[in-house]
């Protein structure tokens, strides 16, 4: 029986895996709020009293660099380290990995109805992946291809410096050097860079916040409440705010695409991607990535699809496991 967790700043998600001859079969999960616990080992413990199984091998994909078996995340002040969970929580193995190469490593296992195309998908498309994903934070990571099999590496370019193309993120970029030392991709693709991108566009004069809107702010999520009063029509300021976020995914999914080399394809996970699928296909995505650089041409030969399947880096981390353990896939 492997333990494998997708451990996040909002939530973490916990999973048991049979493997056997037929592959992973994923046999219980269950799902708790992060900052509702002081650490991971707190959750694993709950969870695994109350299924009462046995548990040989355990991997943790975190939302945060890791080194040598220990990391921190990044969204949350947890530290998790892999030798303190095997030796308190009496497991023969337990590894730490970056969330997204957690993903990178559950891409494979999935099935071709967990992924909608946004770029037509060359059935013999070969090379490395680009993963990227935004949720509460901006995860990438990629697969090198060895010309035989795919090496998941983790990466931490969601905090790299964000690149602005036009005068609105020119001026986009100096709002926000007013807020942090530094401007990342984070601080645009992920929950709460919809609500910077939100008040940069209200602040500079580009839009009204009703009244209703400011109330509604009051006691949900804003950047829950910015994205249903968009997809609903309420707010024009609401809907520039996605739009704009849309094309920043797009443009950094290209830069990533660059930077692997992602003929095999790129792929965008996270929570935000299939709530906006439909945004994602209207075609704005996709003009963004392919740009206007010298290599546009080559861009739009990468397929880009989106990952439905939420529990892709829990695959992937059982699939570690299992790899390192030396069991049968």
């Amino acid at each position: 029986m492997i333990l494998a967790g997708d451990i996040g700043g909002t939530k973490v998600n916990l999973a048991f895996f049979e493997n056997s001859e037929c592959g992973l079969t994923l046999t219980v999960f269950g799902t708790f709020p992060s900052r509702d616990h002081s650490s991971l080992e707190e959750i694993v413990r709950l969870f695994m009293a109350q299924h009462q199984l046995k548990v040989e091998f355990a991997c943790f994909g975190i939302a945060g660099p890791v080194k040598e078996g220990k990391g921190q995340l990044t969204n949350l002040s947890w530290i998790v380290d892999a030798r303190e969970l095997a030796h308190n929580l009496k497991l023969k193995q337990v590894w730490v990995i970056n969330d997204l190469e957690a993903n990178a490593h559950g891409i494979t296992g999935l099935a071709p109805e967990d992924f909608v195309d946004l770029n037509s998908c060359d059935a013999k498309a070969a090379g490395n992946i680009a993963v990227i994903s935004a949720g509460t934070g901006l995860g990438e990571g990629g697969l090198l291809w060895d010309g035989n099999h795919h090496l998941a590496i983790p990466s931490e370019g969601g905090h790299s410096d964000f690149a602005p193309r036009t005068d609105l993120d020119i001026e986009l970029l100096q709002y926000l050097r007013g807020k942090f030392k530094q401007v990342s991709w984070e601080n645009l693709l992920s929950g709460r860079g919809t609500v910077n991108i939100y008040e940069f566009l209200r602040d500079t004069g580009r839009g009204q916040e009703p009244a209703w809107l400011t109330a509604e702010f009051q006691t949900e999520d804003r950047a829950k409440v910015i994205s249903r009063a968009a997809f609903s029509g309420k707010c024009d300021l609401c809907a520039q705010t996605i739009d704009l976020f849309v094309q920043y995914y797009g443009a950094e999914a290209g830069n990533l695409a660059l930077k692997v080399l992602a003929t095999g394809g790129v792929y965008i996970g996270g929570g935000i991607a299939p709530k906006i699928i439909g945004k994602l296909r209207d075609g704005s995505f996709m003009k963004a990535f392919i740009g206007e650089g010298r290599m546009k041409d080559l861009l739009a030969t990468f397929p880009v699809r989106v990952i439905l399947n939420d529990k892709t880096a829990l695959t992937g981390a059982a699939r570690y496991a299992a790899m390192r353990g030396g069991q049968i896939l």
